[in-house]
């Protein structure tokens, strides 16, 4: 069967997976993890893709990201994945593929789907049992939303500033969802919605999409999730 064409649609927040080839480690070091997200930093804005939120796992990596454009991020994944893997295999030594085939992705609807999609991002390194909490892994955009430090390259989305007033009080709020982290179903969503393409929202939503689109966004009507994720 062909596959679908990937379901890329401007000005809408998109969850991207790209993993290691036969899941091997993409990351060896410090410098690595710092290339790619200064190869992710260098091309976002020029192709004009806001980047809400990453994590960088030894094998895989996640990005959460709204493009301006609909071939934005696809170009971005392009620029990022090849600009990527000659500096690996130059630095290491290595030749051949890096990736496991093309990136997966899938959009989101933005309430409430975004906000979760970033905690969801974010706890990946504690799922994984690699660190204890979010805090302690340098290679997340959680430390720059906890007011950690400062990445510059990241925009926050809409639903960031909703959280509080000032700095501190945003910082604290978005350190809270964290913690309360995102329940079993709607984890289990937005990985499958990712690795499987599918579009990730409501009736409402999914209907306003598959009309600016002729590529189908959902495999079938019944049984559509519909995220327990709240900001209270």
């Amino acid at each position: 069967m062909a596959r679908l064409p990937r379901l890329t649609l401007a000005d809408l927040p998109h969850h991207v997976i790209q993993r290691g080839n036969n899941r091997q480690p993409i990351f060896v070091d410090r410098a690595d993890h710092a290339r790619l997200l200064a190869l992710l930093a260098d091309h976002a804005p020029r192709l004009g893709v806001a980047l809400h939120a990453y994590v960088l796992m030894a094998n895989h990596f996640h990005l959460l990201a709204t493009p301006s454009t609909a071939d934005g991020l696809p170009l971005l994944m392009q620029a990022v994945g090849r600009g990527y893997v000659r500096w690996f295999n130059d630095r290491h030594g290595r030749s051949g593929t890096l990736w496991e085939g093309r990136y997966r992705s899938t959009l989101i609807q933005p309430d409430p789907w975004l906000m979760a999609c970033m905690v969801y991002i974010d706890l990946n390194p504690v799922r994984s049992d690699v660190v204890p909490d979010a805090a302690a892994y340098l290679w997340s955009s959680y430390g720059h939303y906890a007011g950690l430090r400062n990445d510059r390259f990241l925009t926050p989305p809409p639903a960031y500033w909703q959280l509080g007033n000032t700095p501190f009080a945003r910082e604290a709020g978005y350190a809270d969802l964290v913690r309360a982290g995102v329940t079993p179903s709607d984890q289990a969503a937005l990985t499958e919605a990712t690795l499987r393409g599918w579009a990730l929202g409501d009736d409402a939503f999914l209907d306003s999409l598959q009309q600016a689109t002729a590529r189908r966004v959902v495999r079938s009507r019944a049984g559509r999730p519909s995220s327990s994720f709240s900001l209270q």
